[in-house]
């Protein structure tokens, strides 16, 4: 699997595991059905507490994301988001974006910043 974890990033350990868990579901590298690694082999090739990878997982079952079957290993959901409303969705968009117009961009910045964000997000999804 083509994750990396970056010892400078502020977000703990388990989060860049899950986010970078969504980008691959996001640019369909890892598609409906799909298996993830088991989570002993993900913390060892990460080099990180199991626990870690299973809060990931946790975080990820939890969004609906992923189905977790204890004994059988962890797939990604056929739902992806489907179930999810709107306003969960647009949730963490609303934070980032605030955050980004208390660092004291503007909106047209802002704009550049999501189109290229969101080109990353779906290069090489349908």
């Amino acid at each position: 699997m083509l994750l990396t974890i970056d010892t400078r990033d502020p977000r703990p350990i388990y989060q860049q595991v899950a986010d970078g868990i969504k980008g691959l579901i996001a640019r369909g590298v890892l598609k409906e059905g799909a298996a993830l690694p088991p989570v002993r082999q993900l913390a060892a090739d990460l080099g990180v507490n199991l626990n870690t990878i299973a809060t990931a997982y946790r975080e990820l079952q939890k969004d609906g994301l992923i189905m977790v079957k204890h004994g059988s290993g962890a797939v990604v959901a056929s739902s992806t988001a489907a179930e999810r409303t709107q306003a969960e969705l647009l949730r963490p968009l609303r934070t980032a974006l605030t955050e980004l117009v208390l660092a004291g961009l503007s909106p047209n910045k802002i704009m550049r910043i999501v189109v290229q964000e969101l080109r990353t997000v779906t290069k090489g999804s349908k």
